[in-house]
């Protein structure tokens, strides 16, 4: 009877497991798991690295700046600011589940998070410095060079090393174990009931033709302005200033949904301040529909239970500056 009963247990417990990954299976949107970290030494040097302000001509503008893990990965401006307090182009991206992205910045024209990386360093607008620059001071600092040894073989610094330890510090900054990933995974309590009547809206009223896979985004570019135009002073043209063609015209990668409660001000402007907008200029915009009030709130409940567990970072220690490292130039 015993064996019986085990293996009656067993059969239920796989059962049950399959019915959970077939109900999964089915649903546009996927659960986010916890990062797997298999190099922990350059993960340190990457958040050394991305919490690193002598990256930059001031020496006070780091990666953290505009994707302050504090603030969800952003600095919850409508567009960022940079060397010499210059207003930055364009809404600053969130970093985290930035791994998911089928390519980086809104127009996509970095394929890679360590693409990515090197953007802003040598960007007048933004760091204001250069690799070779950048690839001096981390150099000046014999700390960073025994890690660089440690880590790579040899002492040599320079932007492809930097960059590449950046990137994989910056892919395990996800966000698992949110409300609705607990949902998907079969604990229908884990949301409301407004939330879930707004998952329904969210796929009824097709959102999740755009918005679906892990980071409930970031697959895909699409027209900002299907139906309707968008009206925005940003001078930003989307992936035509990559490929040139006229039919790319404001045309971005869809931004992740989430953590979005955290991530405001919202779309590539940075212009809506609230979920609430958002929807509602979303669905008129790209869909052509109207939501009521009620919809509204459904369809923002469901999006705050996407807020996932936050990186939980230890500041890094940085090794200190000393004769041989360039000063910083934070003003004319």
């Amino acid at each position: 009877m015993f064996k019986l009963t085990s293996v009656a247990f067993i059969i239920a417990s796989i059962c049950s497991i399959c019915s959970i990954s077939t109900a999964q299976a089915s649903e546009p949107i996927e659960v986010i798991k916890p990062a797997v970290i298999t190099e922990p030494e350059k993960v340190e040097l990457g958040k050394m690295l991305f919490f690193e302000p002598r990256l930059s001509m001031s020496g006070f503008i780091s990666c953290n700046s505009c994707h302050n893990l504090s603030l969800g990965g952003v600095d919850a401006l409508p567009t960022s600011i940079g060397h010499e307090w210059q207003e930055g182009p364009i809404n600053s991206p969130t970093v985290l589940n930035a791994d998911y992205m089928l390519a980086q910045f809104w127009d996509g024209r970095a394929a890679t998070l360590k693409e990515q990386a090197a953007g802003p360093i040598d960007n007048p607008k933004e760091m204001g410095y250069t690799h070779e620059l950048a690839v001096g001071t981390i150099a000046s600092m014999p700390a960073y060079v025994a890690r660089f040894k440690a880590i790579y073989g040899s002492e040599e610094v320079n932007i492809d090393r930097i960059t590449d330890a950046i990137a994989v510090f910056e892919k395990t900054l996800v966000t698992p174990n949110s409300p609705f990933d607990k949902y998907l995974e079969g604990d229908k309590k884990a949301i409301t009931a407004d939330a879930q009547a707004g998952y329904q809206l969210f796929k009824d009223k097709g959102c999740v033709a755009c918005h679906n896979g892990p980071a409930v985004g970031g697959t895909m570019y699409m027209k900002m302005g299907l139906v309707k135009p968008f009206h925005t002073d940003n001078p930003a043209v989307g992936r035509k200033g990559v490929t040139g063609k006229e039919a790319d015209k404001f045309v971005f990668k869809v931004p992740t949904l989430r953590n979005i409660e955290l991530t405001y001000p919202y779309f590539h402007d940075g212009s809506v301040w609230t979920l609430e907008e958002a929807v509602n200029t979303m669905a008129d915009i790209q869909l052509g529909q109207e939501m009521s009030e009620k919809e509204t709130k459904q369809m923002v409940d469901f999006l705050k239970s996407l807020t996932g567990d936050q990186p939980q970072i230890m500041l890094p220690i940085l090794p200190p500056s000393n004769e041989n490292t360039p000063r910083p130039v934070p003003f004319k």
